[in-house]
């Protein structure tokens, strides 16, 4: 069984940075596309960012470009998500996915896995 958990949110004034971290247990780490997805109650699951196996390529959100980069260590089994100079619009729930099933990795509905989430709340 494939479980996915994150770890790294909180609470954090604006302008502040986070880094959020994702695990993967029942499946081999490097043999995915993983991304980040936010959600935000009453909104769209939106996918904020995503890393190739190797984590040679990746892409951000529009939303996010220039205050996010996402990296992963296969040899840790980790991914991360640092997020700098955040805003109150970046409040949400956090979740890591992977097992990539096809389509552009950005979209949040295409992969087999996600977990629960670390929820990030952004104060003014």
């Amino acid at each position: 069984q494939v479980q996915v958990m994150e770890s790294g949110g909180g609470l954090v004034q604006a302008r502040g940075s986070l880094r959020l971290s994702c695990t993967v247990s029942g499946m081999r780490f490097d043999r995915s596309w993983m991304g980040w997805l936010r959600q935000v109650p009453g909104k769209e699951r939106e996918g904020v960012s995503c890393i190739s196996r190797s984590g040679e390529e990746s892409y951000l959100g529009e939303s996010v470009k220039g205050q996010f980069t996402i990296f992963r260590e296969n040899v840790k089994k980790i991914l991360y998500l640092q997020k700098n100079n955040l805003k109150p619009e970046d409040t949400a729930m956090y979740c890591g996915a992977t097992g990539l099933s096809g389509g552009k990795c950005l979209e949040p509905d295409v992969y087999n896995y996600r977990g629960q989430g670390t929820q990030v709340s952004v104060s003014s």
